[in-house]
This record gives structure tokens, sequence and C-alpha cells, in this order.
């Protein structure tokens, strides 16, 4: 811990012991002004990795942070407008070509490189898929925290990804992995395409992975 670090953290706890005793305690205001200088003060570039990205978040995150603070989800009015604005930042397939290989997916869904402090700019991100979901019964590991995505395709009835009736699923499932929170303002799911975790073209195979017919998360 840094000098400075302490000495703001010494700050808030003097600020919080006068809020018990003083007749007018901080405002949340400045206990939020005190834990922003905290943070400016405890994060550092550090190889790839740079402060701002931490420290510097959009309207999305701060919102969707202050709300999990607060212990309630957002209201329905700004959920919405959080939604529609992600929305907007969805970026369609230059080619119009929404699967790609879903083999390649499936490798991509095991990886979790990337984006550390000591992984190199050039390092090829992984999606971590499996951190948070069940995609396949051969996997022995796999997270919870997101719903199982076994049977992905099969479940919602696409037998033929280019079909119009295909059409629905895959722009929402292409929509979700490039940016999670267009349809759920607050969701856990990292914004892969919104935040350059994923490529256009890593984005497709994954897109495969999840709704090719022929793919590992589609067989029986």
């Amino acid at each position: 811990m840094t000098n400075k670090t302490f000495g703001l953290l010494s700050a808030v706890a003097a600020a919080v012991t006068l809020a018990g005793c003083a007749s007018a305690p901080p405002s949340v205001a400045e206990l939020d002004e005190l834990a922003r200088k905290v943070a400016k003060a405890s994060f550092r570039d550090e190889g790839i990795v740079k402060a701002d990205a931490v420290l510097n978040t959009d309207e999305t995150n701060r919102l969707c942070s202050e709300a999990d603070v607060a212990g309630k989800p957002l209201d329905k009015a700004t959920a919405e407008r959080i939604e529609a604005l992600n929305l907007k930042t969805v970026k369609w397939p230059s080619d119009g070509k929404f699967l790609g290989d879903w083999k390649q997916g499936e490798a991509i869904a095991q990886s979790g490189r990337g984006l550390t402090f000591t992984d190199s700019a050039d390092t090829v991100n992984g999606g971590n898929c499996y951190n948070c979901h069940e995609l396949s019964k051969k996997e022995i590991s796999y997270g919870t925290i997101g719903p199982s995505l076994h049977h992905y395709g099969r479940i919602r009835g696409v037998t033929d990804p280019s079909s119009p009736s295909a059409k629905p699923i895959v722009e929402y499932t292409w929509g979700k992995i490039w940016n999670s929170k267009a349809y759920n303002a607050c969701s856990n799911m990292p914004r892969a395409g919104h935040m350059g975790v994923l490529t256009e073209a890593q984005i497709r195979h994954v897109m495969a992975l999840l709704l090719d017919p022929q793919s590992i998360v589609n067989q029986p």
C-alpha cells in the first residue's frame, strides 16, 4: 500500500468516525469522492493494463454499480434507457456472415488468455465462456454464474442457422455476445465485442459453437 493510499484510507476512516458524532455527517457525494480518490491512488498502469480502463467507467457500469451498492435493481425506465443505449453500439457482421467454425469457437470458449498485466499487447484473447456457462457435457469443469448453454441451438429450434425462421435467434445471439447489456442493463456477462475482448471473427466462431447443428453444444 502506498503512503498516498494509506493517507486517503485514513481520511475515509476519519470521515466515517465523524459521521457518528457530528451533527452534519459527510454527504453521500463527499464519501463517493473520497472513495474515488482512494481507488485512483490504489491503481496504476501495469503492462498492458491501464488504470484508466478500471477507473473511467461508462454510465452503464456506474449506474449498475450504484444499484448494486444500494442493493436494489435499476428502475424500469433507467434500465430500458441503458439497454437502448447499448443496443445502438452493437456492430453487426461487416460481411453479413454470422457463423464461423464451431471448432475454433470451442477453443475460444475454453481459453481464458489475455487482458492481464502479464500478457503482451499481441496476446490473442479467449472468451473464457466455460468460466460461467456449461456448453458441453464432455467438459469436466464449468461455472454456473450464467445459465447452461448446452443444446443452445436445439432448444431454440435452430436446425438451419441460415433460414429466415432462425434470423431472430441468430441476431439476438450475436447482439448478446457483442454487448450483453443491450438486453439486460446490468448483466454480469462481459460486453465481448463492445469492449474489444473478442474480434468480429472470434464472435463468428463462438456463434457457430452455439448455433451450428454439428457443434458439440448441440449434440445429444
